[in-house]
């Protein structure tokens, strides 16, 4: 499967470095040309390290107690990147001469981008140009870039100038809140050498000290020379040689990041793994890279039947969800991933919500690392609870790297409490998926019992019910409200799964070390069940629709259909006390509620409350149309529900929000996903088992996906007419199918109902 765009569009090129970025987790690059962009091309060079950050002062003018203090951003660290071509006395340029065949191609099944074309010089020599990248899944401080160049009808003079630059600063926009308002340098490169043909750069952040070294260094096939000049903040290495006509010769280029929060010792063990890079040339990663994605396709291959663009966009979010995520229990996954530096480089609960349940069902091993990162910031979220004024309990931030609160503006940020329940929601579901209780009570137990404190702390009973004001649901478009639906029911959720994992280690001897971790006693628990139980959730009787929050539904309704379609998106383009005045929604919110709480909510309700909510949802957020799909089907919509989808997945290759430029929506596409498995074919984690609420949209002919449950591999085909179910690996397992309990040891056939959800 490939994601390819035909001819040099200078008006696309920044949103197609987004595209054609690659990475693995650790290290991410961004597609800009190797030579450089030509003049007038907006370009966003970047390069970036997975939880590898500056620090700077938030400055407030009336600054209040617990407003957020330090403000954390991924750094553009030390650009490998650059590769210049002297052809026969005439430097290499899209600005220059003339362009054909011009193609990049990301192949999702070996993790290779190729850009290839045909160049005349502005003397007409044709000569045929091929860069090829990787981002090393095997060898994750590894970057390739592999250059190849053939003369079509001239021989003469060649040099190919290799450089590792310091002098990188941030992209920025000061009138987009999404993205840094400066343009600042954040590195300070602290050393340049050169030491048996290989290029040493190291450098240190301004703010947080944190540093990082890349180590260059390269092999070719042909006749080439190479020197070395090493500058303050430039280093370049300087082959040159002679070509002949149809003959091609190659350069590949090994680029190797360190950083201080990984290794010990950044400089010395870039060295190390450089060594170890060399012993492969291009080809030879290429083939492991190959590898390692054949085994992720087997564990976690999805298709659209009979809807190429559709499929296309399902495979390339799958390919990026896994070159996003961190996988050493320190990076997570920022919400542009690691193609560019839109919201700086932050985790939200997007990871939790949209983008975890992709590994959770896939690759578990990658959604434990995952959990090990939230792990590893809970004290800073015990320090954040302490800021916030709760005495007990753990608070974790809105958007942070490292666990602390990033975010200025607190009414939409700090006051999202929801982030806890997202936390819990993401460790309950990985035991509930995969039985790995030792992690739970490792890990897991400490999580889920500080930041239920947290609810007891911020709630309160009045008349005998447990209600929670001053908080922010995930519409942020109505900020400090008493009661938000999606928040009570995320943290009613929280209490009962931290309630059943206690019991579940004590009844396996293995409550002890989270008591003494956490000074649990029984009469927590039971303070536990007691809230959960008289959670109170607001609903308005006369509309039969759960109610956003206490005050929502008393609001002035906005009419959307009167604004102009430039003055979206709204945060864009309205004061913030304009849009909490009305009821208008960026995004899902109780909506949201009912698809991932949808247990003893009443089917009319939830069908109203989707029509009820779907009128005033602009989708502003990247977050929202998914949701929208995957509950279009589970209310027996389908078509609706297929709509929605393909919007989703235009998302990205096709620019809807006017933002890609800024890297990818990394939380639509685990909603990419998610549209398949828990939208199409209805998805819902029991904890018995599987449920399964299957539909099939006219448009489509079908789909099928893998998933695993509890070590056990199984396939769901949804086409013809009916759903089958096949175990592929491991024991049989149960679930159900439109309720209907089943045992399956080898496959499963159930014939399709029309308008399913509405059983």
């Amino acid at each position: 499967m490939e994601i390819r765009r035909l001819g040099f569009i200078p008006g696309e090129h920044v949103r197609r470095e987004t595209l054609f970025h690659v990475a693995n987790g650790y290290l991410g690059m961004r597609g800009s040309f190797e030579e450089g962009t030509p003049p007038g091309v907006r370009s966003v060079r970047g390069t970036y390290i997975n939880g590898f950050f500056d620090s700077s002062d938030i400055h407030y003018e009336e600054k209040l107690h617990g407003f957020a203090s330090i403000q954390q951003s991924i750094v553009n660290v030390i650009d490998t990147q650059g590769i210049s071509l002297d052809l026969d006395g005439e430097a290499f340029s899209l600005s220059a001469g003339k362009v054909r065949d011009f193609r990049q191609v990301l192949d999702i099944e070996t993790g290779v981008y190729t850009r290839s074309l045909i160049w005349t010089s502005p003397r007409g020599k044709r000569t045929e140009i091929v860069f090829r990248r990787l981002a090393s899944f095997i060898l994750p401080s590894l970057a390739l870039i592999h250059a190849e160049l053939k003369p079509l009808d001239w021989s003469g003079a060649v040099r190919l100038t290799s450089s590792q630059r310091g002098d990188v600063l941030q992209d920025s926009d000061p009138n987009d809140p999404r993205k840094a308002s400066v343009g600042r340098k954040m590195l300070r490169v602290t050393s340049a050498l050169e030491q048996d043909g290989a290029m040493l750069m190291t450098a240190e952040t301004l703010h947080s000290r944190l540093t990082m070294a890349s180590a260059v260094s390269h092999r070719w096939q042909g006749g080439f020379t190479i020197g070395h000049r090493v500058g303050e903040m430039i280093s370049e290495a300087m082959l040159v040689g002679r070509v002949k006509a149809g003959e091609a010769v190659s350069l590949t280029k090994y680029c190797v990041y360190t950083d201080s929060r990984r290794f010990e010792d950044p400089a010395e063990q870039a060295l190390e793994l450089l060594g170890q890079a060399l012993k492969l040339d291009f080809p030879g990663w290429a083939e492991r890279q190959s590898e390692y994605l054949d085994r992720f396709w087997q564990r976690a291959g999805a298709q659209i039947k009979g809807n190429e663009p559709l499929d296309a966009s399902l495979s390339w979010s799958m390919y990026t969800l896994l070159a996003s995520a961190g996988k050493d229990g320190i990076g997570n996954i920022a919400s542009k991933g690691l193609s560019g530096e839109g919201y700086e480089g932050h985790y939200f609960w997007d990871t939790e919500i949209y983008m975890f349940p992709f590994f959770l069902l896939t690759s578990p091993d990658i959604a434990r690392d995952l959990l090990r990162s939230r792990a590893a910031m809970l004290p800073e979220a015990i320090r954040h609870a302490r800021e916030m004024g709760h005495e007990v309990g753990a608070l974790y931030a809105w958007r942070t790297i490292t666990g602390s609160e990033c975010s200025a503006y607190f009414p939409s940020g700090s006051a999202q409490y929801h982030i806890n329940g997202a936390v819990a929601h993401a460790f309950l579901t990985y035991w509930q998926v995969t039985g790995d209780l030792s992690f739970m009570a490792e890990e897991g137990a400490e999580v889920l019992i500080q930041t239920a404190r947290l609810w007891l702390d911020a709630g309160h009973w009045q008349a005998g019910q447990f209600r929670i004001d001053s908080v922010t649901g995930p519409d942020e478009y109505s900020c400090i409200v008493n009661n938000n639906y999606y928040t009570n029911r995320s943290a009613q959720s929280h209490l009962r799964g931290t309630v059943k994992l206690c019991e579940a280690l004590r009844n396996n001897g293995m409550l002890r070390e989270a008591q003494e971790r956490t000074s649990l006693a029984e009469a927590e628990l039971d303070q536990f069940r007691h809230a959960a139980e008289a959670m109170y959730l607001p609903f308005d009787s006369d509309l039969g629709i759960c109610a956003q929050d206490d005050a929502f539904l008393s609001k002035k309704r906005l009419d959307l259909s009167q604004i102009p379609k430039e003055r979206f998106p709204l945060l864009m383009h309205y004061h913030p006390l304009f849009l909490y005045r009305h009821q208008v929604c960026k995004q899902a919110d109780t909506v949201l509620a009912h698809f991932l709480y949808e247990e003893g909510e009443d089917e009319a309700a939830i069908r109203r409350g989707y029509e009820y909510y779907e009128e005033i949802t602009t989708h502003d957020s990247s977050l929202s149309e998914c949701i929208f799909s995957m509950m279009a089907a589970r209310t027996g919509r389908p078509e609706k529900a297929y709509d929605y989808y393909r919007r989703t997945a235009a998302l990205d290759l096709e620019d809807t929000h006017g933002n890609t430029a800024d890297g990818i929506h990394a939380a639509n596409m685990g909603g990419c996903w998610m549209g398949i498995v828990f939208g199409f074919a209805g998805l819902r984690l029991h904890w018995n088992g599987l449920a399964f609420r299957p539909c099939l949209p006219d448009k489509m002919e079908g789909y099928s996906f893998r998933l695993t449950w509890r070590g056990t591999g199984m396939q769901v085909l949804v086409q013809g007419g009916e759903a089958l179910f096949m175990i592929q690996s491991g024991p049989g397992l149960e679930l159900s199918v439109y309720d209907q309990e089943y045992r399956v040891e080898y496959e499963l056939r159930v014939p399709i109902k029309a308008n399913a959800g509405e059983t």
